[in-house]
């Protein structure tokens, strides 16, 4: 089996976190988890950047020089496209979709795959008990541009919307960084996070990806290890 790599640009709740920060992670520091040693996820991900800042600060040229013939780009953003600051913000079907096709384009000339996922959900419930939509038009632009450019779409805004409803207001605490004070050291005043993930949520959303990267047959299902199975 040849050796496959996956990078990922993305945000926070894809990041990578130090010892200093747990319980904190993202689904991208969780995903190495699920693939044989064949595949390396080589995760880029950066705290609080959108699909413009990304850009600009460099983070897509880094990965530009990196990426080889055969890798995977993977590219999830939608959590800070629409902050007030101008070195953040996007329009989702104008600036937003521009962003997001350097991305794809970097890729394609490197002859690697990209793949777009949709933003993950933000724990915010309703009084009816369904989660309220904080994302807006960012999804249903990154699936626009997914179809028009035929790129792979993973929707993580449905299938973590699905998760979340399905766990309902209190039990989906356990995926998120709700801590009780003096429950961690790293947190000894608690915190209570809606956005962000803890280990076991990072798994969790680790394994959607792989559970639908496995539905849409994308070409990576050969480098899938057994530990998948076992939560799929």
């Amino acid at each position: 089996m040849n050796r496959v790599r996956i990078f990922l640009a993305g945000d926070s709740t894809v990041s990578n976190y130090g010892k200093d920060r747990a319980p904190q992670a993202g689904w991208g520091q969780a995903l190495p988890r699920f693939f044989k040693s064949e595949a390396e996820v080589i995760n880029r991900a950066a705290g609080g950047r959108s699909s413009k800042s990304f850009i600009t600060e460099g983070k897509l040229n880094e990965i530009t020089n990196d990426l080889h013939p055969g890798d995977y780009l993977f590219i999830q953003f939608g959590h800070n496209d629409n902050k007030p600051d101008p070195e953040r913000r996007t329009d989702p079907f104008t600036t937003y979709q521009d962003c997001l096709k350097q991305y794809i384009a970097v890729a394609r000339q490197k002859q690697a795959c990209p793949v777009l996922l949709t933003p993950v959900q933000r724990r915010i419930f309703s009084e009816i008990g369904s989660l309220k939509d904080t994302h807006g038009n960012y999804p249903d632009a990154m699936r626009a541009l997914a179809e028009r450019e035929s790129v792979p779409l993973i929707d993580l805004t449905k299938e973590t919307t699905a998760l979340l409803e399905a766990l309902g207001h209190k039990d989906s605490k356990k995926l998120f960084m709700w801590i009780e004070q003096g429950e961690s050291k790293n947190y000894p005043d608690g915190l209570q996070d809606n956005t962000h993930f803890n280990e076991q949520g990072a798994i969790t959303i680790a394994n959607l990806v792989c559970k639908n990267m496995k539905k849409m047959e994308i070409p990576l299902l050969d480098y899938l290890s057994p530990s998948f199975n076992i939560l799929n």
